[in-house]
Order: structure tokens, then sequence, then C-alpha cells
């Protein structure tokens, strides 16, 4: 019987064996590219290449694309000329709704704070934190398509197969801690996201640097914990033994740096029994912090206990936090039709919890060490997707304009920066781009964006890739 037969069969759920073997890929038909064999891959703490400013990033995804026009970016002149013909061109991606009428958002905004940014009636939690964020009026996402626009949202990349920032985060950075992943990806009770695990993928570097996929329900990980008559000094002569096979399996194969990966998973996954359990477990909090999250209210319970989850993580040393919308949620921003009907579930789903991570790391003294981002893969058109009536009407992808935000790790809060034209069409101020939102995250965290590269196949490869790409230094205190 070989190593693999052996390790297939024995009762592995101690270590996670079944779950990180299809994880790192050791599985597939055709594994990553094998690195230099005189360079050690760890999560062992690596200096930054200068001071920092962010210990851990939280990013609150929105898949789909949340329309800027309804939520954060007012257009007087789509109201002034509603249904309208409009007067340029757009590219639409579903080409049977497209239409060419404008279409005016249904929903009132009100400016808040000292900054005076407009917020939608839709989000008046987040209209509270308006001077702790740094509101981005100019992105531009570079792709209609959902999935290059996710690529890029995660790896500045149009294509699948690369690092994401997390990875790009962990490898540059090493871990804060030895109990728990230094990147993690905390899916929705509804299920995975679009793409799945290309969400958290560490692409071509090695997979010791890859994100864990955490569930938003008990068995947070599968596999993780022994069956009980195993537990105790069983698991525990188990993984002894697994040590050493692993060890003599590494000293047989110098310089196969995936091997020296996988086993430091496997080692991460037994200390995850202890510590795990304790970090995802929300039980504890006090009543006022899981009710101003939305914890306990149905509407909210999902993104409320998954935030609280994620404080609780960079709390602990975990690096990189991703919340992620799944699939199949009908309660997204994608929308292509009813939008007077989704779009408000949408944001009550995530408004209350977004806004309370805020203000609960500001309270904790996190928020100047932990940047955090909202926002989606691309905007949305200002003409409607019409098919059927007018309550069914939609907006349909744009990947030339939108909004997201920023804020903690020394971004300049109460910030209202770029500008998209009079009809929220195209970016046309402060325009930022894939490139430019991730060279800044990595100059917030210490990297030079030029300088974090990775060897492969004879080529030096960095998240950029040779991109213009700017940091946005105007956006710091």
């Amino acid at each position: 019987m070989n190593r693999r037969s052996f390790l297939s069969q024995i009762t592995a759920a101690s270590v996670a064996i079944p779950w990180l073997l299809e994880r790192d890929g050791l599985l597939a038909a055709e594994g990553p590219v094998k690195p230099d064999l005189d360079v050690t891959y760890d999560l062992l703490p690596k200096p930054p290449h200068f001071r920092p400013r962010a210990k851990a990033m939280i990013d609150l995804f929105m898949f789909g694309g949340p329309s800027q026009m309804d939520l954060f970016d007012p257009k007087p002149l789509l109201q002034q000329r509603n249904e309208q013909r409009f007067p340029g061109k757009v590219s639409a991606d579903n080409a049977a709704g497209a239409s060419n009428k404008i279409f005016a958002s249904q929903w009132k905004f009100k400016k808040h704070g000292g900054c005076g940014m407009d917020i939608s009636e839709l989000l008046p939690q987040m209209a509270t934190i308006v001077d702790e964020v740094c509101w981005l009026r100019g992105m531009k996402f570079g792709s209609n398509a959902h999935d290059r626009g996710t690529y890029l949202a995660h790896t500045c990349g149009l294509v699948s197969g690369r690092p994401t920032l997390g990875s790009w985060l962990t490898y540059g950075l090493g871990s804060l801690n030895d109990g728990l992943p230094s990147y993690v990806a905390l899916t929705a009770k509804a299920g995975l996201p679009v793409l799945t695990q290309e969400n958290w993928t560490a692409g071509w570097l090695p997979s010791v640097y890859q994100g864990t996929m955490v569930r938003s329900e008990e068995p947070r990980i599968l596999n993780l914990d022994p069956p009980p008559h195993l537990a105790g000094k069983g698991q525990e002569a188990q993984l002894a033994l697994l040590r050493s096979l692993n060890e003599k399996h590494r000293a047989a194969n110098p310089g196969e740096q995936d091997l020296v990966a996988r086993i430091a998973s496997y080692e991460l996954a037994a200390k995850m029994q202890v510590h795990a359990r304790e970090a995802f477990d929300i039980s504890n909090e006090p009543a006022h912090i899981r009710k101003m999250y939305g914890v306990d209210d149905p509407a909210t319970a999902d993104w409320g206990g998954r935030c609280l989850v994620a404080r609780r993580l960079v709390e602990r040393g975990v690096r990189f936090v991703q919340l992620h919308i799944a699939a199949n949620e009908n309660r997204d921003w994608d929308n292509h039709n009813s939008i007077g009907k989704n779009l408000p579930a949408a944001c009550v789903a995530v408004d209350k919890p977004c806004a309370a991570l805020i203000r609960d790391l500001k309270q904790r003294g996190l928020l100047d060490t932990t940047l955090v981002r909202w926002g989606g893969e691309m905007g949305r058109l200002p003409t409607a997707e019409a098919t059927g009536t007018r309550e069914t009407w939609g907006r349909d992808h744009n990947g030339k304009a939108g909004c997201m935000w920023m804020a903690g790790a020394g971004m300049k809060p109460g910030l209202v920066h770029g500008a998209t034209d009079e009809w929220g069409h195209e970016a046309i101020e402060g325009i930022v781009t894939a490139p430019d939102f991730h060279a800044t995250v990595l100059h917030l965290f210490g990297l030079d964006h030029k300088k974090l590269t990775f060897k492969r196949n004879g080529l030096v490869a960095s998240m950029t890739d040779g991109q213009p790409a700017r940091v946005l230094t105007e956006l710091f205190t």
C-alpha cells in the first residue's frame, strides 16, 4: 500500500485530509507550477517593504453589481428625463432586454454627515457612518461580465487561475497567528458563491497561501473534528504517525514546496480544532453587540453573523477575511428585473450588519489597522432593462462606472472621491481601476506591488503584472 492509499483509508477526519487534499489540488490531473527549489514557502511572519498602516482586511464583496444611481450617486437628470430616449450608446450585456429608455431611481436621497455624502433611503444604517468611510464614486471596473469582473476584483486579471488578493497578502506577509488560517472566506448560508473556490484560490502561488472556506453554520469547516471514539489519545497517536510519515516523505522529496505547503495545512487543521470553534462561536457575545449586528433578526442574521465572525477573526490575528453572496441567493445585486422589489431586499440584508462592523471596529480600536472594503464587480446602467410591465424593469451591467467604499487603516474618513457623468454611465473624475485598487491595498499593508513578485516558469509575476497601476495616496490621511 502506498502512502496516498494509506492516508485515504485511515480515519482522517482529525486533520481534515479529504477536504484539504481536494482544496489543495492534490487530486487534480495537473498540479501547480513548482517554484524554485532553494526557496521556502511558509506562513511565518515576514517584514513588509515599508511601514504598513493595515494589519488586516475585511472584504465585503457584493457580487452582482450594486446600482450606483439607486444607492450612492443620485442623478437629477435621470429624474428629469425619465423614460425618454437616452442620447448616447450603452453597452448592454443582455441584448434581449436592452432598451434606450432612461430609468430614474425610485428612491429618495439625502445628504448625511459632515461630508454631505448622498445616501439612498434604502441604506439608513450606512447613512450613519458616512463620516467614517472613504466613498469612491469614480470606479471603472473594466468588464461587463460577472466572471471577468470578479476575477478583476479578486486577482487584478481577466482570466481564472491567478492568485487572489488575500493570497498575495499572505504570501507577502505571512500569518499573524498559528492556530487559525491567515486567509478566510466566509460563505453564505444559502450556499457557495459564483465561481466557488476561484474566489479564494492561490492560483500559481504555493497552496499554503490559499484561502480557507468557512460555512455560515455548523459544521463551519467540514471534517475538522474527529469522531468521538478517536478523540484524545487516539487522535494524538494518529497525528504523531502522520507527522512521522510526512517528514519521511518530505525528506525523500527535497524541494517539493507544494508538499511542504500541504503538510503545513494538515498541521494547521489539527490546531484549528482548538482555536476555530472558539473564534466562530458568537453565542457569548453581549446581547447589545448581537443586536447591533442584527444577528437575531432573520432578515440580517446571515450577514450579521458573518460580519461579527469577521471582527472576531481579525481580533485573533487573521490577515484577510472575505464575505461572499451565494450563487442561488435571491436577494442579490444583479437586478436585471424587478429592481423595485429585489434591490430593497438586498439592502436590508447587509445595511445594518455592515454599518455595525464599522462602529464595532472603531469602538474596539481595530479600525485604525483594519481595512474594510464594500463593493461589487460592476455597476449598473442608467437605462432600463425593460421587459414586461414597468414594475418588472431592472438595470443591466455596467463596467464603466460604479461606487464602492473603503474604511480604516489610513483611508481618509468622510472623503467623497471621484464622479460619474451626468447620467451615471461613465466614471469621469477620480477614476479608480482594479489595478489601482490592488496597488493601493498592498501599499496600505506596506507592500510595493512592483516588488511583491513570484517566479514561475522562468518569469517574474506580480499582482498587477505590469498593468498601469497607481497608489491612490490622495485617499490617505
